[in-house]
């Protein structure tokens, strides 16, 4: 497994590593048609995610023609849409459908339907149709386990594991994103996706273990630019910010 800790380090305690030095590829997260293709002026953004939750969010309702248009829009990166079904056969068919949207799509298959039972059997007939997956929602290394059993084969599947929710309930992510990594590492088709990250920070944990994607919303993509910042420029445009605001806000004692 390729540990980038291994690799010569440039960056210091007061000094973490800029964007440019990233070897992890960025998805942007979202359902914006408008801000995607904003987004994907940037060359360090490489592939797009999307779900249902997100099209809900921003009103779309004509899932096909969104997805057509998106795909029209970018053209050259991946680009994930997930299939909303419970029931095995559906879930096959829809996946199919999304598939044929273009040659860049991977079907988004939930690790479990909505009762807690697996997917697995989904799973395989679709890595047997060579159909390129992006298994989501994925929180346990059980669960890693047997979704790479499920996948692994030649068609080019990620795995998606919600390393943010994982760290919502006060467990660190990091050791089971590790041992993921070396479950995987035996079926170079797989690639493992660093999902719901809640910092800039999570793009850089992700990048020192290896991690192959991680998937970024919008707001956390904004402070790219702040990587590898002075902290004492930083700390001092801090200062001045409370300072000016004061001021503005013609505060007095």
């Amino acid at each position: 497994m390729d540990h980038r800790d291994d690799r010569p380090q440039t960056m210091t305690a007061e000094r973490g590593v800029t964007a440019d030095e990233l070897d992890i590829k960025i998805f942007a997260d979202g359902a914006d048609l408008q801000s995607i293709q904003d987004l994907c002026n940037n060359p360090l953004i490489k592939g797009i995610t999307t779900n249902p939750s997100l099209m809900h969010k921003v009103g779309i309702t004509d899932y096909g023609a969104f997805a057509r248009e998106l795909v029209a829009a970018v053209p050259d990166r991946p680009i994930s849409f997930e299939i909303f079904s419970d029931e095995p056969e559906e879930m096959v068919r829809q996946a199919r459908t999304i598939a044929a949207w273009g040659e860049n799509v991977y079907v988004k298959v939930p690790v479990t339907d909505t009762t807690g039972r697996r997917t697995d059997t989904v799973l395989r007939r679709l890595a047997a149709d060579a159909i390129k997956v992006n298994v989501t929602g994925l929180m346990t290394l059980d669960q890693v386990t047997w979704v790479t059993e499920a996948v692994r084969g030649d068609a080019p599947a990620c795995i998606s594991v919600f390393a943010g929710r994982i760290a919502d309930t006060g467990v660190d992510p990091v050791p089971i994103m590790v041992e993921a990594l070396e479950i995987m590492s035996e079926f170079p088709a797989l690639e493992l996706i660093w999902a719901s990250p809640r910092e800039l920070l999570n793009v850089v944990q992700a990048d020192r273990i290896g991690c192959h994607i991680i998937t970024v919303t919008h707001d956390v993509l904004k402070k790219l630019p702040l990587l590898g910042r002075d902290l004492e420029a930083y700390s001092l445009e801090t200062v001045q910010m409370f300072h000016r605001d004061a001021a503005s806000a013609g505060l007095a004692l």
